[in-house]
């Protein structure tokens, strides 16, 4: 598996809940735009219409060599989910108020995937609490190597 984009963004600005993995339905200069590291997954989301989930707001560039015939950056891009993973996300983002996000795009053998998550959005409050955690277990981790050493 080779990672080649991450919403990093998403882990601060979220609390994740559920993950899952999808395909993603791409064109041919696409993929190879994608397998040159070219996709950009911040304020990408994913939404559900016509009973299809799309990959909203995911910026994959226009492969170098292309010709006059290559893909729209921006465009949605449907992801290939089994009806019931469709159902489950539909189901959480309208009625119980959570979103879906992109949270990593790699490949996995020649196929390209998509890692989603089902997530709730953090209070400023809660990011605070996190980036103290973070602080704290980094100097905590400092001190024990100071130790050892």
């Amino acid at each position: 598996m080779q990672r080649i984009a991450e919403n990093r963004r998403a882990r601060h600005d979220y609390e994740i809940l559920e993950r899952m993995e999808a395909g993603i339905a791409l064109k041919g200069t696409e993929v190879k735009s994608v397998r040159a590291g070219k996709v950009q997954l911040k304020d990408s989301y994913v939404e559900v219409r016509d009973g299809d989930a799309y990959l909203v707001g995911a910026h994959i560039a226009p492969y170098s060599h292309g010709n006059i015939v290559n893909h729209d950056p921006e465009r949605p891009r449907r992801l290939l989910l089994n009806r019931r993973e469709i159902d489950r996300i539909f189901g959480k983002t309208t009625i119980q108020g959570l979103t879906c996000v992109p949270l990593s795009v790699y490949i996995k053998g020649s196929l390209v995937k998509v890692e989603v998550a089902i997530a709730r959005g953090k209070k400023l409050y809660d990011k605070r609490q996190a980036e103290k955690k973070k602080q704290m277990d980094a100097e905590a981790a400092e001190a024990i190597r100071r130790r050892s050493v």
